[in-house]
């Protein structure tokens, strides 16, 4: 029952702020028209579209408003006005009362406020779909940041994804598309890291993480956090000072370098995927500023970090060889590719898939970015996945999410940009690293110490397997048996040796190399 009252509040939202109206307004059919004619009789909207969709996506809650934050990326694909009111769920979602956010931080740390601060900004100066922000100073004078998470967030949250995971379970069993694009495996994901998002402490120690691996690229500020006054409700960081990424003209104006910007944001995206595995997966523009400070004047500022994305290493591999295969225009080895993978039946011609592929990749290359309509792009590619029943893989959802968000800010700072160009050369070096001769003395030296540990005891292991053979009733089969284990064993040590020696001559002729 607490669902169908969810679903009724939703469906009166609709209503209420004329969506179905909207909807309905893009479809040219006749029989569209008509409909709208019909549901718009006796109603009508003082508000602009723009404004109504926005005020919808607040009242139904977080899932909704991020929905609403990819949107307002996309000025390629959505109307202006629409973008323009969407940007607003970015950082200025109505906040909750200051009296009741300065309780929850008193709460969560059994103390009062001016105990803890020096000064506390009882006006918050950002606000979001799961928290919002104030402005602070310890006692020592430090400027703080204080993050308090929105009340009642978890049981709205759950009642959204019970929904989408019955729809998710009725779409599997309706359509075979539906079966191919797996939905209740996306759900799972969504649940995870909307769960993640709800407990600060998690946030705190992703932007730990982030922070320590992006120190050495000197390209994006990370606020350090103030570990004694972080808890699940409430987190304490450092206070960061920039312009929002999205006011483009007040940037040009203060002397930033908008192309130099856009390609180092390509260099910080394709960083955190495939050198450490481990992304800002919320890059939408009320996260990202622009340092103004003489001292690191031009470097992005990242925040909010609830939503973090990772990668195995085998899906890194897979993804940069996809990428560069690309890059190339060697779609015979893409479509190769994801039939290895198994996202494609095993059965699939590859000559098929790669010219489908060519078909819709190739008239984007050698195109500035404001001439490629993502949009038209995945539409194809959508198009070619129900063909060859393409599997989606629920594990590379946010990525694809975050790869939307850095072409609508691209778009944004430099229209021009040649993104192809721009990746391509870090991600062959990346696998010139990865595959490469650094790349094997690496994994040998990560590994030796575990080589150390195993090799000393493989005589007793083969010992202890011949005794266990010995052991057993004599018969023609087991004598064969023990033949062949021997000549199995024989085998591998030499192999073993061989590395070994292949090893060590390696080095001396590097370390030669490097001496003469």
């Amino acid at each position: 029952m607490r669902y169908f009252a969810r679903l009724v509040v939703i469906a009166w939202t609709v209503l209420r702020y004329g969506l179905d109206d909207l909807a309905l307004s893009g479809l040219r059919r006749t029989r569209f028209r008509l409909l709208r004619r019909v549901i718009s009789v006796g109603r009508s909207w003082d508000q602009p579209r723009g404004v109504r969709l926005r005020l919808a996506l607040e009242h139904l809650g977080p899932i909704f408003v991020k929905f609403g934050q990819v949107l307002s990326t996309r000025r390629d694909l959505i109307p202006p006005d629409i973008v323009d009111e969407l940007a607003k769920l970015q950082d200025r979602v109505p906040p909750f009362p200051a009296a009741q956010s300065q309780a929850l931080v008193e709460r969560a740390f059994g103390r009062s406020v001016a105990e803890l601060f020096g000064s506390f900004d009882a006006e918050p100066v950002a606000s979001a779909s799961i928290a919002q922000v104030h402005f602070a100073t310890l006692k020592s004078g430090r400027e703080v940041a204080v993050k308090v998470l929105r009340p009642g967030m978890l049981q709205v949250i759950d009642d959204d994804l019970a929904l989408l995971r019955t729809l998710a379970t009725w779409v599997e069993r309706l359509s075979a598309d539906g079966r191919r694009l797996k939905p209740r495996e996306v759900v799972a994901e969504f649940d995870t890291y909307l769960h993640d998002e709800l407990d600060l402490v998690r946030e705190a120690a992703n932007a730990a993480q982030l922070r320590r691996n992006m120190e050495s690229l000197q390209l994006v500020m990370v606020p350090e956090m103030v570990w004694d006054l972080c808890r699940p409700e409430v987190i304490v960081m450092e206070r960061m000072k920039g312009m929002p990424i999205s006011q483009v003209e007040r940037l040009v104006e203060a002397g930033v370098d908008l192309k130099k910007l856009a390609q180092d944001g390509v260099t910080i995206f394709f960083t955190q995927v495939f050198r450490d595995g481990f992304f800002h997966a919320d890059m939408h523009p009320g996260n990202i500023q622009v340092s103004l400070d003489p001292a690191t004047f031009g470097r992005y500022v990242a925040l909010d970090f609830g939503i973090i994305g990772t990668l195995t290493q085998v899906d890194k591999d897979y993804l940069a060889q996809n990428f560069i295969a690309f890059f190339r225009r060697d779609y015979k080895r893409v479509a190769e590719l994801h039939i290895e993978s198994g996202w494609v039946p095993s059965g699939t011609r590859a000559n098929d898939l790669e010219s489908a592929i060519r078909t819709v990749c190739e008239p984007q290359f050698e195109k500035p970015l404001k001439d490629i309509s993502l949009g038209q792009v995945l539409m194809r590619l959508f198009q070619i996945s129900r063909r060859f029943n393409v599997e989606i893989q629920p594990q590379l959802v946010l990525l694809q999410k975050t790869l939307l968000n850095i072409e609508g800010l691209g778009r944004q700072l430099d229209p021009d940009l040649d993104l192809w160009s721009t990746a391509k050369p870090f991600l062959e070096r990346w696998m010139d690293e990865q595959i490469g001769v650094r790349a094997l003395f690496r994994q040998f030296r990560n590994e030796a110490p575990r080589y150390a540990q195993l090799i000393p005891e493989l005589p007793r292991l083969l010992h202890d397997a011949l005794q266990r053979q010995a052991a057993k009733p004599p018969n023609e089969d087991a004598l064969i048996e023990l033949i062949r284990e021997q000549r199995r064993t024989n085998r591998v040590l030499t192999a073993l040796l061989c590395a070994v020696l292949g090893f060590t001559i390696g080095a001396l002729l590097v370390l030669a190399r490097s001496w003469f």
